[in-house]
């Protein structure tokens, strides 16, 4: 269910690293918890993002929803599908529904975060204390 490749936080997002180029999103249980998502706000390419920080927010029926960032470094670009089409986030959130990609400020960053297997059984644990 989550990419392997990829590493999660406990915030419910995802990045995938290729070389020094960030790929970040929401994931799978993220979309679902918010329900059908309206409106996804991104910062600027050039905008620089701090790990921990709010950079965007996605918003659904139900709610707001702030998005934070795995890691640190630069925006290189921003899913401009997602302007148009923000309903993709509930469809393939771990896909075609990418949110920005950064150049890393930190490449060391992504270890702190949980990998596939961890952040599955971090979900599980909401899911039955819930």
């Amino acid at each position: 269910m989550y990419p392997s490749d990829y590493r999660y936080t406990k915030e419910h997002e995802w990045i995938k690293v290729s070389g020094g180029t960030g790929t970040i999103g929401i994931t799978d249980y993220a979309q679902h918890e918010l329900g059908d998502v309206v409106f996804v706000e991104m910062p600027a390419v050039g905008a620089k993002i701090t790990a921990g920080q709010v950079f965007g927010t996605v918003e659904s029926v139900k709610a707001v929803s702030e998005i934070y960032a795995p890691v640190s470094g630069e925006v290189t670009e921003a899913n401009a599908a997602l302007s148009s089409a923000p309903e993709t986030l509930n469809t393939d959130p771990h896909g075609a529904a990418w949110l920005i990609k950064i150049k890393l400020a930190n490449p060391a960053e992504v270890s702190g975060l949980m990998d596939a297997a961890a952040y599955q059984a971090f979900v599980s644990e909401k899911e039955t204390s819930a």
